[in-house]
Protein backbone atom coordinates (compact mmCIF):
# COMPACT_ATOMS: atom_id res chain seq x y z
CA UNK A 1 0.00 0.00 0.00
CA UNK A 2 1.12 3.33 -1.10
CA UNK A 3 0.63 7.04 -1.05
CA UNK A 4 -0.58 6.84 -4.86
CA UNK A 5 -3.00 4.67 -4.37
CA UNK A 6 -4.59 6.97 -1.43
CA UNK A 7 -4.08 9.66 -3.83
CA UNK A 8 -5.91 7.69 -6.89
CA UNK A 9 -8.49 6.77 -4.44
CA UNK A 10 -9.41 10.61 -3.22
CA UNK A 11 -9.57 11.43 -6.52
CA UNK A 12 -12.10 8.72 -7.52
CA UNK A 13 -13.73 10.04 -3.91
CA UNK A 14 -14.13 13.78 -5.33
CA UNK A 15 -15.75 12.29 -8.46
CA UNK A 16 -18.31 10.58 -5.97
CA UNK A 17 -16.62 7.11 -6.64
CA UNK A 18 -18.08 4.62 -5.05
CA UNK A 19 -15.78 1.99 -5.38
CA UNK A 20 -12.96 4.62 -4.55
CA UNK A 21 -14.58 5.51 -1.18
CA UNK A 22 -14.97 1.87 -0.73
CA UNK A 23 -11.09 1.38 -0.80
CA UNK A 24 -10.68 4.69 1.37
CA UNK A 25 -12.88 3.74 3.99
CA UNK A 26 -11.75 0.01 4.11
CA UNK A 27 -8.06 1.28 4.00
CA UNK A 28 -8.29 3.30 7.02
CA UNK A 29 -11.47 2.07 8.95
CA UNK A 30 -8.86 0.39 11.42
CA UNK A 31 -7.21 3.46 12.04
CA UNK A 32 -10.56 5.48 12.14
CA UNK A 33 -11.37 3.05 14.53
CA UNK A 34 -8.72 3.62 17.14
CA UNK A 35 -9.53 6.83 17.71
CA UNK A 36 -13.50 6.55 18.03
CA UNK A 37 -13.34 3.70 20.46
CA UNK A 38 -11.25 6.57 22.95
CA UNK A 39 -14.33 8.78 22.53
CA UNK A 40 -17.22 6.65 22.81
CA UNK A 41 -18.74 4.80 25.39
CA UNK A 42 -19.55 1.66 23.75
CA UNK A 43 -18.16 -0.20 20.41
CA UNK A 44 -21.34 0.43 18.76
CA UNK A 45 -21.08 4.23 19.24
CA UNK A 46 -17.31 4.41 18.02
CA UNK A 47 -19.11 2.77 14.96
CA UNK A 48 -21.85 5.49 14.45
CA UNK A 49 -19.15 7.95 14.80
CA UNK A 50 -16.97 6.68 12.47
CA UNK A 51 -19.78 6.20 9.90
CA UNK A 52 -20.62 9.80 10.42
CA UNK A 53 -17.18 11.12 9.89
CA UNK A 54 -16.67 9.07 6.66
CA UNK A 55 -19.46 10.71 5.74
CA UNK A 56 -18.58 13.79 6.74
CA UNK A 57 -15.13 12.90 4.30
CA UNK A 58 -17.30 11.99 1.32
CA UNK A 59 -19.17 14.42 1.00
CA UNK A 60 -16.28 17.22 1.53
CA UNK A 61 -13.76 15.61 0.36
CA UNK A 62 -13.26 19.09 -1.73
CA UNK A 63 -11.92 20.83 1.45
CA UNK A 64 -8.75 18.32 2.27
CA UNK A 65 -6.20 20.50 0.66
CA UNK A 66 -3.21 18.14 0.91
CA UNK A 67 -1.60 20.04 3.04
CA UNK A 68 -0.48 17.36 5.30
CA UNK A 69 -1.24 13.24 5.65
CA UNK A 70 -4.94 12.69 4.64
CA UNK A 71 -4.44 10.18 7.87
CA UNK A 72 -4.28 13.43 10.12
CA UNK A 73 -6.88 14.93 8.42
CA UNK A 74 -9.05 12.14 8.50
CA UNK A 75 -8.25 12.02 12.32
CA UNK A 76 -9.47 15.04 12.92
CA UNK A 77 -12.75 14.59 11.18
CA UNK A 78 -13.39 11.56 13.53
CA UNK A 79 -12.27 13.32 16.95
CA UNK A 80 -14.55 16.34 15.28
CA UNK A 81 -17.23 14.00 15.05
CA UNK A 82 -17.06 12.77 18.29
CA UNK A 83 -17.08 16.13 19.44
CA UNK A 84 -20.30 17.08 17.31
CA UNK A 85 -22.31 13.94 18.84
CA UNK A 86 -21.57 15.02 22.45
CA UNK A 87 -23.01 17.99 21.40
CA UNK A 88 -26.26 16.61 20.06
CA UNK A 89 -26.45 14.09 23.45
CA UNK A 90 -25.87 17.67 25.55
CA UNK A 91 -28.40 19.35 23.69
CA UNK A 92 -31.01 15.93 24.01
CA UNK A 93 -31.10 16.15 27.56
CA UNK A 94 -31.92 19.06 29.51
CA UNK A 95 -29.99 18.44 32.90
CA UNK A 96 -27.50 15.32 33.67
CA UNK A 97 -25.68 15.75 37.27
CA UNK A 98 -22.56 13.81 37.43
CA UNK A 99 -21.50 15.30 40.57
CA UNK A 100 -20.74 13.72 43.53
CA UNK A 101 -20.32 10.19 42.05
CA UNK A 102 -16.40 10.02 42.98
CA UNK A 103 -15.20 9.29 46.26
CA UNK A 104 -11.50 9.15 46.37
CA UNK A 105 -9.80 5.94 46.16
CA UNK A 106 -5.58 5.48 45.89
CA UNK A 107 -4.50 3.34 42.84
CA UNK A 108 -2.45 0.82 43.76
CA UNK A 109 1.10 1.42 42.01
CA UNK A 110 1.07 -2.11 40.15
CA UNK A 111 -2.48 -2.23 38.69
CA UNK A 112 -1.73 -0.97 35.43
CA UNK A 113 1.01 -3.55 34.60
CA UNK A 114 -2.15 -5.69 34.57
CA UNK A 115 -3.99 -4.06 32.13
CA UNK A 116 -3.70 -3.92 28.08
CA UNK A 117 -5.21 -1.20 25.82
CA UNK A 118 -8.14 -2.83 24.95
CA UNK A 119 -8.99 -3.13 28.82
CA UNK A 120 -7.96 0.89 29.40
CA UNK A 121 -10.02 1.39 26.20
CA UNK A 122 -12.82 -0.21 28.06
CA UNK A 123 -12.66 1.69 31.32
CA UNK A 124 -12.08 4.98 29.51
CA UNK A 125 -15.38 3.63 27.59
CA UNK A 126 -17.50 3.61 31.54
CA UNK A 127 -16.48 7.37 31.73
CA UNK A 128 -19.43 9.82 31.86
CA UNK A 129 -19.10 11.46 27.85
CA UNK A 130 -18.13 14.74 29.73
CA UNK A 131 -15.09 13.11 31.22
CA UNK A 132 -14.32 10.77 28.31
CA UNK A 133 -14.09 13.47 26.05
CA UNK A 134 -12.19 16.01 28.13
CA UNK A 135 -10.03 13.03 28.82
CA UNK A 136 -9.30 12.47 25.38
CA UNK A 137 -9.06 15.84 23.96
CA UNK A 138 -6.60 16.42 27.25
CA UNK A 139 -4.73 13.55 27.51
CA UNK A 140 -4.81 11.78 24.51
CA UNK A 141 -5.05 14.50 22.01
CA UNK A 142 -2.76 17.12 23.51
CA UNK A 143 -5.17 20.10 23.93
CA UNK A 144 -4.72 22.94 26.63
CA UNK A 145 -7.98 22.82 28.78
CA UNK A 146 -8.36 27.03 26.74
CA UNK A 147 -8.98 24.99 23.61
CA UNK A 148 -11.01 22.14 25.08
CA UNK A 149 -13.15 25.01 26.66
CA UNK A 150 -13.66 26.76 22.86
CA UNK A 151 -13.95 23.22 21.45
CA UNK A 152 -16.90 22.09 23.76
CA UNK A 153 -17.84 25.57 24.76
CA UNK A 154 -17.46 25.34 28.33
CA UNK A 155 -14.91 27.20 30.50
CA UNK A 156 -11.46 26.11 31.46
CA UNK A 157 -12.14 25.45 34.91
CA UNK A 158 -14.76 23.29 33.88
CA UNK A 159 -11.98 21.36 31.66
CA UNK A 160 -9.86 20.86 34.59
CA UNK A 161 -12.80 19.44 36.84
CA UNK A 162 -13.36 16.88 34.14
CA UNK A 163 -10.39 16.00 33.75
CA UNK A 164 -9.56 15.48 37.40
CA UNK A 165 -12.47 13.62 37.95
CA UNK A 166 -11.93 11.12 35.37
CA UNK A 167 -8.45 10.50 36.24
CA UNK A 168 -10.10 9.76 40.23
CA UNK A 169 -12.72 7.81 38.18
CA UNK A 170 -10.39 5.71 36.23
CA UNK A 171 -8.29 5.27 39.36
CA UNK A 172 -10.80 3.64 40.68
CA UNK A 173 -12.16 1.51 38.04
CA UNK A 174 -8.13 0.05 37.45
CA UNK A 175 -8.02 -0.61 41.00
CA UNK A 176 -11.06 -2.50 40.73
CA UNK A 177 -10.32 -4.45 37.56
CA UNK A 178 -6.86 -5.27 39.13
CA UNK A 179 -8.83 -6.56 42.14
CA UNK A 180 -10.44 -8.60 39.91
CA UNK A 181 -7.71 -9.83 38.37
Amino acid sequence: MNEANVDTWLEGCRHQDSECQRLLYRHFYNYALSIGLRYAASKEEAHEIINDAFVKIFTRIDRYKRQGPFKTWLGRIVVHTAIDRYRALCRARTHESIEGELTAVECAPSALDYLYHEDLVNLIQQLPAAYRLVFNLHVVEGHAHEEIAEMLGIQSGTSKSNLAKAKEKLKRLILVTSLKE
